[in-house]
């Protein structure tokens, strides 16, 4: 069974992203090789990446002109946008679905092959955790408060209980946490 990986980098205050739709300037204040290797091994192990449509249309906008490895790996890699509004996904690779997200997600899940991964898509984020698909949330917290902007967690009428992994601090002041999905009391 494939393993459903979130991944987000957020500011202390718990934003991923500022008062605008793809304000991510922050990011620059921790990005650095540890975290360029970090994403490099993420997405190596996966065969899939995920986005809401707000995410997809910032990712789809930024790398297919951007250079390097990350930028290959991301063209590359199969992905899959939901959505209700969008009439066509043009990134290469991309497979849009407007149908269930939680039913398509756990349909994916059960076949073979790598982990999948949801970056950014806090919308989509907030439905598949309340779909209780999500294995592993991996999420970097950027040191700084930024006062403002998109929550990365929606409020939920449930509580989710998670289970620390591990925690690795980076040179930049930033942690990257990674838990798991507790089944059990």
């Amino acid at each position: 069974m494939r393993r459903l990986i979130m991944w987000n980098l957020v500011t202390l205050d718990g934003f991923f992203e500022g008062p605008r739709k793809w304000d991510i300037d922050f990011h620059e204040t921790v990005w650095g090789e540890e975290l360029e290797r970090f994403s490099l091994e993420q997405i190596r192990g996966a065969d899939l990446l995920l986005f809401g449509r707000v995410t997809y249309q910032g990712m789809a906008n930024y790398w297919p002109s951007a250079t390097g490895e990350i930028a290959d790996l991301m063209n590359s890699i199969p992905k899959m946008v939901f959505s209700r509004t969008l009439d066509r996904a043009e990134w290469s690779n991309t497979e849009l679905v407007s149908a269930n997200a939680v039913e398509r997600v756990a349909q994916l899940k059960e076949q073979p092959g790598q982990d999948i991964l949801v970056f950014g898509s806090a919308n989509l984020a907030s439905t598949l955790t309340e779909g209780r698909l999500i294995d592993e949330y991996r999420i970097g917290v950027a040191p700084l408060l930024l006062g403002g902007g998109n929550p990365l967690f929606k409020p939920s009428p449930h509580m989710t209980r998670l289970r620390l992994l591990e925690a690795r601090t980076l040179t930049t002041g930033a942690v990257i946490l990674y838990y798991e999905l507790q089944t059990g009391p």
